[in-house]
């Protein structure tokens, strides 16, 4: 096999590959006979038509094509591994040369995985503040554990809208005088300053009672997600039907009894105030980790090929589109939910998108600059703790990863862990 490589614009490669013609003959011979063990041809049994037959039944130039499918990748692969090139894209083959009795010579395009000329990542000097945990924190947990036990009571009889009322409201919305689709409620619940509606509707709302009607006059944002609404003045027909006020509960003892395993309220205060000081550990932690590897990817210079961005933010809008289905909506009822469409979605992701893969390039650096590998049990402990957190046996998990085809991405996804674990290991 000969091989000539050649650079081309924007980190493309371009591989001029050539084959004997001695292993397009072999895998000829190999097309045919899966050739006719794949199809019916009259006389004979399925796999035992000989070569002449299959190819006056086919065509030589169909089983040519069989025979490149098989060659030409396995050739393109030991290409790649003898010039040491990592592609991050589908290659584009162009085939020069495909004739029995020749060489096969054929070339190939794609998209280099970029060099990374790493920086320093070893002994970084990574600082963080940790939150400080004080009466205030606590006095401000107790507050709204306070809420959550809250009663919820009728205001008093003739009682008017007041902030953070929780009331029931009918309401009827019109533009230019008309109703429009969508504008209309019936005993709506609202909390009063939740801002749940458009910007000054509910705060038009304080100082109604119960049974008046009240107009709301609003205009619809500029970014709202209807385009009939956009920017249009609107008055809404308001009815207050109910008014609702928390009562909260007393701070003591009791509370404490009612609201936790504990017997006194300085018991619930001292557990609550070791919880945070854990809670401010493993942030403060999370946020070392996260600046440290941070810190590497920024000293460390890279050329992040576009398409590598591209098929990034592609892989976090299919991730988005999976978790807004877990809810039971699609991606485009989300975006118009979001006022958003696909266009701004790629758009927002592609900082975080940039960032990302730089990350990976500098970590799969990291780790050949380190020799670091990905051992059989550095798998296993992934497996098992996968299946802990899906409730299933390792065994069920491996069966996924194998028929979902994602053995490569789990290799990759715990070589960059175990790399990122050296980094951080190595603080100074």
């Amino acid at each position: 096999m000969e091989v000539n490589v050649k650079a081309l614009e924007n980190q493309q490669v371009e591989l001029e590959i050539t084959a004997p013609a001695a292993e397009l003959d072999k895998a000829y011979d190999a097309a045919c006979k899966s050739i006719a063990g794949r199809i019916n041809i009259p006389g004979f049994r399925k796999g035992k038509a000989p070569k002449l037959v299959v190819e006056r039944h086919v065509g030589k130039e169909n089983i040519l094509s069989d025979a490149f499918e098989r060659l030409g990748q396995k050739t393109l692969t030991e290409a790649l591994e003898k010039e040491d090139i990592e592609i991050v894209t589908r290659p584009e083959i162009d085939v020069v040369t495909l004739e029995l009795g020749k060489d096969v010579v054929f070339k190939a395009v794609a998209t280099k995985k970029p060099e990374v000329e790493l920086g320093e990542y070893k002994g970084l000097k990574v600082e963080v503040e940790k939150d400080t945990v004080d009466d205030d924190a606590v006095q401000q947990q107790l507050v709204r554990m306070l809420d959550r036990q809250a009663d919820m009571v009728d205001a008093e009889e003739g009682s008017a809208v007041e902030k953070d009322d929780f009331i029931t409201l009918d309401f009827k919305g019109f533009v230019d005088d008309k109703p429009f689709a969508g504008g209309e409620g019936k005993d709506y619940p609202l909390q009063i300053g939740s801002n749940a509606f458009i910007p000054g509707f509910e705060d038009q709302l304080i100082g109604a009672k119960v049974g008046e009607e009240k107009d709301v006059n609003v205009t619809f944002p500029e970014e709202y997600h209807s385009e009939e609404l956009k920017g249009k003045p609107a008055v809404f027909k308001c009815t207050v039907k109910s008014i609702k006020r928390k009562v909260l509960p007393e701070l003591n003892d009791d509370f404490a009894k009612k609201a936790s395993t504990f017997q006194t309220l300085d018991e619930l205060k001292a557990d609550i105030k070791s919880n945070l000081e854990k809670s401010a550990e493993t942030k403060a932690e999370t946020e070392k980790r996260e600046k440290a590897i941070s810190m590497a990817a920024d000293n460390a210079k890279v050329d992040v090929p576009e398409v590598m961005v591209e098929n990034r933010i592609n892989a976090m809008i299919q991730e988005l589109a999976l978790r807004v289905e877990q809810q039971g909506l699609k991606l485009e009822q989300y975006m118009a939910y979001a006022g958003t469409d696909i266009a701004k979605l790629r758009e927002n992701y592609r900082d975080a998108a940039a960032t990302n893969v730089k990350v990976d390039l500098v970590l799969d650096a990291i780790a050949k600059a380190e020799g670091i590998k990905v051992e059989a049990e550095d798998l296993d402990a992934e497996v098992a703790s996968m299946a802990a957190a899906y409730n299933a046996t390792p065994k069920q998990v491996k069966k996924i990863i194998s028929e979902q085809g994602r053995l490569g991405d789990l290799v990759a996804s715990v070589h960059r862990r175990k790399t990122a674990n050296f980094v951080i290991d190595s603080i100074a």
